[in-house]
């Protein structure tokens, strides 16, 4: 017999499935994830973002299982690292993309994630490092990746010039039925895409035709990441919003209180 619990369960459940959005299935994530996530090792600095970040329920919807082989592509300061490298560590395999050394801001990205692996690898298990840049597209052996995952680069790639070739290596890299997973700052569909995306956002419409491009069959979007309050008009485009706020103190209660930027979730498979 229904009741009012069974009902606030069915009315939470949907709450959830609106959430994931267009194609998505509600899920639960894996303890292991949760547990990944919730570990006190993690650096304070990146817990404090899961909020708004919500690691577990996209790599849930991902579709990220602890034996996959999973590529992470250009990691930054390695807020995903810390959950990837612990879940993956006893039954998956592991590959970083990192940007090619060789200009100084690439090279002192590169040695801050380094340093942070090294401090936790007795938790991480092995990581495999590759290079992901316009040249450089081997990322993961060809065709052995069960999942490849890039969080709000693709604006990085245009600007580069190479995200047809990132992409390209992604589709490469992937099984057949493998998944793609982009996570992007989105663009206002009002305004023409600025093809290197200057201003850091990305349209939702101009991500899917580039990935399709490259072979990707779209799967599922979802809004778990959506934020209204980011107009997209920012005088620093993307990087005036946290966690960046490049005006320093001048309005900076403002940016903080509209949060950290509006993000589509996409998810591709290699047909």
């Amino acid at each position: 017999m229904n009741g009012p619990s069974s009902r606030a369960g069915r009315f939470l459940v949907t709450l959830w499935a609106l959430a994931l959005g267009s194609g998505a299935a509600a899920a639960t994530p894996d303890p292991a994830l949760t547990a990944a996530v919730a570990d006190p090792a993690r650096s304070a600095n990146f817990t404090a973002r899961d909020s708004v970040r919500h690691p577990a329920e996209e790599l849930t919807f991902f579709g990220i299982q602890p034996k996959m082989t999973v590529v992470e592509l250009w990691p930054g300061a390695g807020y995903w690292t810390e959950i990837l490298g612990p879940y993956l560590a006893k039954g998956g395999t592991y590959y970083v993309a990192l940007e090619p050394s060789g200009g100084a801001e690439a090279d002192q990205s590169a040695a801050r994630w380094r340093s942070r692996v090294d401090a936790l690898k007795d938790r991480v298990g092995t990581i495999h490092q590759t290079t992901l840049g316009a040249g450089h597209v081997d990322i993961a052996p060809a065709g052995s990746a069960d999942l490849v995952l890039t969080f709000r680069n693709l604006h990085n790639w245009m600007d580069g010039g190479f995200a047809d070739q990132a992409l390209a290596a992604c589709f490469t890299a992937l099984k057949r039925g493998g998944i793609l997973g982009i996570e992007e700052h989105r663009g206002r569909n009002d305004k023409p895409q600025d093809p290197k995306a200057a201003d850091g956002y990305v349209r939702e419409d101009y991500t899917i035709a580039l990935a399709k491009k490259a072979g990707f069959v779209l799967v599922a979007s979802s809004e778990i990441n959506a934020n209204p309050k980011d107009t997209k008009a920012w005088v620093d485009g993307v990087w005036t919003l946290p966690p960046t706020l490049s005006q320093g103190d001048k309005d900076r209660a403002k940016y903080v209180a509209i949060g950290e930027a509006d993000n589509f979730v996409l998810k591709f498979r290699k047909p």
